[in-house]
């Protein structure tokens, strides 16, 4: 491994030797330019900087620009470098295009750098100190123009510094969040199935999946949508828009009675907050709709909005848990999505949502975990589904998730099980990138006769939250799911008991009678 060190030995080094370790610095720096731009979610976090006014702007012509991060984020590099045996392995689990080695070899020269940054700062400290005396002139101005020298090559260094910071921020924010233990390593098909609820309907008649059944019921336009709008677009119709309203009011309903503040988000987003967030809004492939000559994005879930609500804050110990629940609509690429697994309302470029977000202390996320899946479940369950939950495998998971359930629910129309919702703990991944601490509570109070004024008891340095996630209605799926499993032989459907008084009391979804508009 290349380092700085060789050139850090001689405390007795003379300006002129500094030379050598500014034109090592900058092969470091561009060793490696190819990998940095390939890896995606360190390109979706950087900005094309020019080096000269009028270079191009943002989008530099000829690779005249310089790499820079638009965020930071908070990351422990000493952890990383210490437990790198682990981060390998969890690298290689969860299929990541993470690049530890040049991490590593980036925060090595990153260390030697600042060593010798720091060194020079001493020299010219200790030089200012021998001028403070009285001297001889020709000692003086020997001094001064130590003083000078020490001063030019440390404003060269220092820029060589940051340059190299940069660098290994943009190459570490690839590193995926670290993984349960309990977490099956391998792809989809080796997650393990935490919890199966009800069993498959027995139909005695031909069924019809959603599409036919929102046909038959008049409640969907497809044809009218691709036209306005493009494929994978749609109209919501007669009582399926009082479907749609019914599953989100009862959601939110439902979901405030356990302590959960509603909102309203924001549906467009500054593309820091997504990529913040552990989103890649100009990856290949991306599923992020990104505004043209702007820093915005379209929301893919609340999710994002939400974990940006307390951006850059120091919350009160008092008030974690922080709980919300959240309506948006949602817009997603699906880019690489096709198949007759795909259809009507399966895979969508927009949909409403409800979406649970929890902001708590470290020990409690993986009880917060708990509680939202048992929330998802007791909803879905209250629906009459059929579902299973899954402990999703290391390889479907997302770059932020500690770990992730879904939910996959019985569609007899598709003949598979389709996923309905997930929950995700974050841990403190993402609070990193936001900037999300929380400063704890005193340990115990003073005593009364050692009380100073505007003191507590040690409440020690601020900690970052960690952040949890949990779909309660992806609008779109369950419309499928209560069509096709609750669908009747006389081509009618019956609508949940618990939607009902959302639906003025609709119960049974039936076809107009002909001759009616």
């Amino acid at each position: 491994m290349l380092t700085c060190g060789r050139y850090l030995s001689s405390a007795a080094a003379t300006t002129p030797s500094l030379s050598p370790l500014r034109s090592l610095t900058f092969s470091l720096l561009r060793r490696h330019p190819l990998r940095f731009l390939s890896s995606a979610s360190a390109a979706a976090a950087t900005t094309v900087e020019p080096e000269t006014k009028g270079a191009g702007g943002a989008g530099a012509v000829g690779g005249a620009g310089a790499l820079r991060p638009q965020w930071k984020a908070a990351i422990d590099f000493k952890w990383i470098r210490d437990n790198k045996e682990t981060v390998a392995t969890n690298i290689l689990n969860r299929n990541s295009v993470a690049n530890l080695d040049v991490v590593l070899q980036l925060y090595d020269q990153y260390l030697a750098l600042q060593k010798e940054v720091e060194r020079l700062r001493a020299e010219r400290n200790a030089v200012a100190n021998k001028m403070k005396g009285k001297l001889e002139p020709s000692v003086r101005q020997a001094f001064v123009e130590e003083g000078k020298n020490l001063k030019e090559s440390l404003i060269a260094l220092e820029e060589d510094l940051v340059q190299l910071t940069d660098k290994l921020q943009l190459e570490a924010q690839s590193i995926p969040n670290t993984t349960h233990p309990d977490v099956p390593v391998g792809g989809e098909e080796n997650s393990v199935i935490r919890k199966e609820v009800g069993s498959q309907r027995n139909f005695d008649f031909t069924i019809k999946d959603h599409l036919q059944l929102g046909k038959d019921l008049d409640l969907f336009d497809f044809d009218a949508a691709s036209e306005v709008s493009g494929s994978k677009f749609y109209y919501l119709k007669n009582a399926a828009v009082l479907l749609e309203m019914a599953l989100v009011n009862w959601a939110i309903a439902e979901v405030s009675k356990k302590g959960f503040t509603p909102l309203i988000t924001p549906e467009i987003v500054r593309s820091s907050v997504v990529e913040r967030c552990g989103f890649q809004p100009r990856a290949q492939n991306t599923q992020v709709y990104s505004i043209d000559n702007s820093d915005q994005c379209l929301i893919g879930t609340a999710e994002i909005p939400v974990g940006g609500i307390h951006m850059n804050s120091i919350l009160l110990d008092s008030d974690l848990p922080l709980k919300y629940v959240a309506y948006s609509h949602c817009f997603r690429t699906e880019a690489g999505a096709a198949g007759a697994a795909t259809r009507g309302l399966y895979r969508v470029h927009q949909f409403s949502k409800v979406e649970m977000f929890i902001f708590c202390r470290p020990e409690e996320s993986d009880k917060y975990h708990e509680e939202l899946i048992t929330i998802e479940e007791d909803l879905y369950a209250s629906l009459g589904l059929h579902f299973k939950t899954l402990d999703m495998a290391t390889g479907d998971l997302g770059a932020p998730a500690y770990r992730k359930y879904d939910i996959e629910a019985w569609m007899p129309g598709l003949d598979r099980y389709g996923e309905i919702s997930s929950a995700s703990n974050c841990t403190d991944y993402q609070s990193r990138r936001l900037g999300i601490r929380f400063r704890p509570a005193p340990s115990e109070p003073p005593p009364a006769t050692n009380a100073k004024k505007g003191k507590g008891g040690s409440s020690g340095p601020t900690q970052f939250v960690h952040t949890l996630n949990a779909t309660a209605v992806a609008v779109p799926r369950l419309i499928i799911s209560i069509l096709e499993n609750f669908q009747q032989e006389d081509g009618t459907v019956l609508i949940p008991e618990p939607l009902r008084p959302f639906m003025g009391g609709l119960g049974i979804l039936a076809p107009k009678p002909k001759g009616t508009a």
